[in-house]
């Protein structure tokens, strides 16, 4: 089969003179007559700590392309690191897409290996293969390994939302919330909670995007290398049978993912990730299709922000294979994977090694786990909810709206010893969705204030149009959309106003009528936020973003272009 890189390299002109020659830096002189050219789109950085290790993981797949009869090919990619980058690295995922998909398709590769692991960048390496449509095949990254502190475990992210609120609290000195900061993270890899970078692995895998048993595979674990060889080897195979993500996924692969979102007790992140995802595929998916699919599904997985184990756990339990074995009849059987063949079919070693961390269908965490997704007056596009995070007697309640109209605005007045808030108020924080922030950061989880916080409170109601971290927890109603800066109702809410909650019966409303709701003018606030001075990235994506209900991505870039190359090379 012709390859795509013979446009560069199969003249005997001048230009496949040029191309050939500059490439020609140590390659066999085979190396331009018919071999698959792969590109190992790499995200590691120092910067992306979750990250630093995919040098190691990108030779292990060179080893494997080559041991193929392929041409590896290093080729870093904007990589993001959750915890370091401002305002939000959710500001950059589609930058990332973006420019991930423009070095694919003006490079002569033929086929490319998708290394991610930190939260935005499995999502932006798919956004990108998705619109560019050549074979691709994801390798995660893994998570960490357990650290611990006074003999107990710690989960990255969910004991530091803990930890911090027992401070604040007063039963816990800062000293020894400090001194657990060096025991945190044991080793290279990114979280290792079902936060949101373990739940896109993951997904990754569901999806049928990854070699069949790698996701999961923690970054210090030896077999994760010699998956990546492996997954070397295959990306050659997939090139030469053309393998491309539109030909692989489909609604049935979105299906399973979702499925496996509800089981593993994920991130509310994926929403936005599958969402936009599915929008660069033109595969039809939107916020309901959430609640359809997963909202019966049982929650399995016993980890942290929902559970009590860490990622360690669940792959010595049994891993992803052992969850999908208990739904396996609620997924798609014809829904394939980058072999080629259905993800059911690769679901053959499926035993629970521990049935404390993966529970049985008989016998789950909870017996309907998946993301809710809540409509009213509130949010006339959606939100959701995530119950298996949230406090039971909290999921229907009703209370007092306490307003921020920024995390500014919240930082300087939750730790008011004279707020007024009681345990039952709702606390709001808007301004915080994908253009008035910009970029949807994960604040949704306020932290709750410190004088209720020493009378025991633990969890309150809190809504907002920004997202959460995948390692937080809490009755959090968030990715209300429309956003508040996009004319909301969310932008209309005053302090004292009741809000009323309603998981079961979907619904998040203020309690006023109609009429008076359309006739308040929004918050001041919401208008100066946009008003703001931008230039650059931030200017064109504040201009053209989606709003969360469709998965924030922009508006420009939804749907794919394909890896065709308008004019030559000069």
């Amino acid at each position: 089969m012709p390859l795509r890189s013979d446009e560069w390299y199969g003249g005997r002109d001048r230009n496949g003179f040029i191309h050939r020659a500059w490439m020609r830096r140590g390659v066999p002189d085979d190396a331009f007559g018919g071999r698959p050219q792969i590109a190992i789109a790499n995200t590691a950085s120092d910067l992306t700590p979750c990250n630093s290790h995919l040098n190691e993981v990108a030779d292990s797949v060179r080893q494997g392309v080559w041991a193929a009869g392929g041409i590896p090919l290093n080729l870093p990619v904007v990589s993001l690191g959750e915890t370091n980058v401002r305002p939000t690295a959710m500001l950059w995922r589609n930058m990332a897409a973006m420019a991930t998909e423009e070095m694919l398709r003006a490079n002569p590769i033929d086929g490319v290996v998708l290394l991610g692991g930190c939260d935005k960048t499995i999502p932006s390496l798919l956004m990108a293969a998705a619109s560019v449509d050549l074979p691709a095949v994801v390798v995660p990254g893994g998570p960490m390994l357990t650290g611990t502190f006074r003999g107990s475990p710690l989960g990255c992210g969910t004991d530091v939302w803990k930890l911090s609120e027992e401070v604040r609290a007063g039963t816990m000195a800062g000293a020894d919330f400090l001194r657990s900061e060096s025991s945190m993270i044991r080793s290279r890899g990114h979280c290792n909670t079902m936060g949101t970078a373990s739940t896109m692995g993951l997904l990754a895998e569901a999806l049928g995007t990854t070699l069949p048993g790698i996701a999961g595979t923690p970054a210090a674990d030896s077999r994760l290398l010699a998956r990546a060889h492996e997954t070397g080897r295959l990306a050659v195979a997939m090139v030469e049978q053309d393998r491309t993500p539109s030909r692989l996924l489909s609604a049935g692969s979105f299906h399973n993912a979702i499925v496996a979102l509800a089981a593993l007790g994920g991130s509310t992140n994926a929403v936005v990730h599958l969402l936009a995802i599915a929008g660069r595929l033109g595969v039809p998916l939107s916020l309901d299709d959430f609640d359809r699919i997963g909202a019966d599904v049982p929650l399995l997985v016993d980890l942290q922000p929902a559970g009590r184990f860490l990622m360690e756990d669940l792959h010595r339990a049994g891993g992803l294979h052992a969850v999908l074995g208990q739904v396996r009849d609620l997924l798609d059987p014809a829904a394939l994977t980058v072999t080629g063949r259905p993800l059911t079919d690769h679901l053959t070693d499926t035993d629970i090694w521990d049935p404390e961390v993966i529970r049985t269908r008989e016998a789950p965490l909870r017996p309907n786990a998946g993301i809710a997704v809540l409509r009213g007056n509130l949010a006339p596009a959606g939100a959701i909810i995530k119950p298996a995070a949230a406090s039971g007697r909290l999921l229907a309640h009703r209370g007092r709206a306490l307003v921020f109209d920024s995390v500014e605005d919240l930082h300087a007045r939750i730790d008011d010893p004279v707020l007024d808030v009681d345990a039952d108020s709702v606390l709001v924080l808007r301004g915080c969705g994908p253009r008035g922030y910009p970029g949807m950061p994960e604040v949704a989880n306020l932290p709750l204030p410190p004088k209720l916080l020493r009378a025991g409170v633990r969890d309150m109601v809190r809504i907002c149009d920004g997202r959460m971290s995948g390692t937080a927890y809490g009755t959090v109603v968030l990715h209300v959309a429309p956003e508040a800066a996009a004319g909301g109702p969310l932008a209309k809410i005053r302090t004292g106003d009741v809000i009323t909650l309603d998981v079961a019966a979907r619904r998040i409303d203020v309690d006023l009528p109609d009429d008076e709701l359309a006739a308040r003018e929004p918050a001041p606030a919401m208008a100066s936020a946009l008003a703001r001075p931008r230039r650059g990235w931030e200017q064109l994506y504040v201009n053209t973003v989606t709003g969360a209900d469709t998965g924030a991505d922009l508006d420009f870039l939804v749907g794919a272009s394909g890896h065709a190359v308008a004019r030559e090379s000069h």
